[in-house]
């Protein structure tokens, strides 16, 4: 289904503009970054990094570095398509020289050379914001091609409860076994919170582990 299916062009501007006017204005990565749902993936993504021995963690769609704050990574790099999300992010981190941010645009991004790779590649609350299917797309070719052990994606993996313009929903598993094979679904978290009608409180969103065959 066309992104035009899901919101009119007139109110909703493409994910990347929306993003960046929506930090601009003032706005956060969201509930999910914060409280106890922020605790939530930070527990998993941390102990995951400890127990697999990942070295370096690069994440397509860091926001404004909230939940980035509870991590314990020993390299990280952020991306985002929002230029006052990667703003946020160099301040609040400007001490810290294991972290290094850089504004994402999907059609820009070609890295052939393997610039950007990391042992664990990050999606965190990001796949159900992806509103056109080109969009979509290429986010998901970059985020596992970034990977060299394993992607981790935080994610609703299906295409119901979808209620706002910014919000699609979307079965990506089957994508991932169709257009990536290389790739193997390994484990499935699911969220110590679930979903109980309050977005501060509980998610529809688990963990999708993925490793290479």
């Amino acid at each position: 289904m066309s992104a035009k299916a899901w919101v009119s062009r007139s109110v909703f501007p493409g994910s990347a503009r929306y993003w960046e006017r929506w930090y601009a204005g003032g706005g956060s990565s969201g509930p999910g970054s914060f409280g106890q749902l922020a605790g939530f993936k930070a527990d998993v993504v941390n102990a995951f990094v400890e127990s697999n021995g990942v070295r370096s963690v690069i994440e397509f769609g860091c926001g404004d570095g909230n939940q980035l704050s509870l991590a314990r990574y020993p390299k990280y790099i952020g991306l985002d398509v929002s230029r006052t999300a990667i703003g946020l992010c160099k301040q609040r981190f400007a001490d810290d020289p294991a972290k290094s941010f850089f504004l994402y645009d999907p059609q820009c991004f070609v890295d052939r050379d393997g610039l950007f790779r990391a042992d664990l590649a990050l999606s965190l609350d990001v796949v159900f914001h992806l509103i056109e299917d080109t969009v979509f797309e290429a986010y998901m070719t970059h985020l596992f091609s970034s990977a060299e052990r394993f992607v981790i994606i935080y994610s609703i993996d299906s295409e119901a409860h979808a209620t706002v313009g910014y919000v699609r929903n979307r079965r990506f598993s089957p994508w991932v076994q169709q257009h990536i094979p290389e790739w193997a679904l390994v484990e499935k978290i699911d969220n110590r919170f679930p979903w109980r009608g309050d977005l501060r409180t509980g998610s529809l969103s688990d963990f999708y582990v993925y490793a290479r065959r």
